[in-house]
């Protein structure tokens, strides 16, 4: 397991490489019915090297008052949390300052944030260069890199209301 302490957490965007954003549902410890999970990553691809990618995302996740670890952030309960949620049209966009992301989410997925009003987030720092945006990820190789105890360490977990446009 890395040691964040000893990672420099300045932000510099240039160092993040490719983001992406995979959306499941599914069970959730000690709840009933799926809850839609979000997790965003970055493929380690920066030009200064995954060590680089891994800081930068701290340095966001740190700048913007987010805990690395287990600690699970509920922004419905904070005004002025910076991280949202927007569900519109098969689609999430996460937004916080500096970054916005985007994904297609699946029919079952729009079923349990439907249901439940939030989705869990985790936005890892440790990177995941084979999970390539447009590349099919199996149910099997998501398991164990969402499930990895390295993956969730190095990660900022947030329930996030869900939002829709306005009409």
């Amino acid at each position: 397991m890395t040691s964040t302490s000893s990672i420099d957490t300045t932000f510099r965007a240039a160092d993040l490489g490719t983001l992406a954003v995979i959306a499941w549902s599914g069970e959730h410890i000690g709840e009933e019915g799926d809850m839609p999970f979000l997790l965003a990553y970055s493929l380690g691809d920066s030009p200064a090297g995954p060590e680089a990618a891994e800081a930068a995302v701290l340095g966001l996740l740190r700048n913007n008052g987010l805990t690395i670890g287990t600690t699970v952030h509920d922004g419905s309960r904070h005004p002025s949390f910076p991280v949202s949620l927007l569900v519109e049209a098969g689609q999430a966009v996460v937004t916080m300052p500096l970054l916005n992301a985007q994904c297609a989410v699946p029919p079952e997925w729009l079923a349990a944030a439907e249901e439940r009003g939030h989705a869990y987030f985790v936005f890892t720092s440790r990177p995941w260069p084979a999970a390539t945006p447009g590349r099919p990820v199996s149910e099997d190789e998501l398991e164990r890199f969402a499930g990895d105890e390295g993956t969730l360490t190095a990660a900022a977990h947030c329930l996030l209301p869900i939002r829709r446009i306005r009409s």
